[in-house]
């Protein structure tokens, strides 16, 4: 068991559902009223960095957006640089890019090219974990730098789109589970 498994706040009180958004079909997970609250907000990036902190990650890879909400201030937490993975045409810099299917369509990630390498541990931190295809086209990204996944953390896992299959055996750590 994570040690941040049994958090004091529950979180669950500041997700809100919204229906039919972004298409028709789609409960989206919304995080704004977990943001809105400091409280609220520092315990949950607090959870997320105790939760992988024995993994001793020397970066957070946070993907774009929300994912950059909690990855910077873990990536504080635990004295970590951060490798932000954006939509293609984001970076200025020399990439790599990694495509992957939504729930609701098709997308792709990018990363700088020396955003890490051999000897790197990186933990990947997101805000929700649906079907998992964001999740493994960065965890492929990072392993094609040559560096380590050793964990992933996120706010929000829906549990019925079994996106956690998809991160073949990594520590897997989520908030909260719907």
């Amino acid at each position: 068991m994570h040690p941040a498994a049994s958090p004091a706040v529950d979180f669950r009180k500041y997700i809100r559902d919204v229906p039919d958004f972004p298409k028709p079909g789609i409960l989206f997970k919304d995080i704004t009223p977990l943001l809105a609250d400091p409280q609220v907000f520092r315990a949950a990036v607090d959870a997320l960095a105790a939760a992988v902190a024995h993994h001793r990650p020397t970066h957070v890879a946070a993907i774009e957006s929300r994912g950059f909400l909690f990855g910077a201030p873990i990536a504080e937490r635990l004295n970590a640089g951060i490798i932000p993975l954006r939509k293609p045409g984001k970076l200025p810099w020399k990439t790599m890019s990694e495509s992957y299917d939504l729930e609701y369509g098709s997308a792709a990630l990018q990363l700088h090219q020396d955003s890490g390498g051999p000897g790197d541990r990186v933990v990947l931190v997101d805000d929700l974990l649906a079907t998992g295809g964001t999740a493994a086209a960065a965890v492929n990204l990072i392993r094609r730098l040559g560096a380590e996944v050793v964990s992933a953390a996120f706010v929000v896992e829906l549990d019925v789109l079994k996106g956690r299959d998809r991160l073949h055996g990594l520590d897997v750590f989520s908030l909260m589970r719907c």
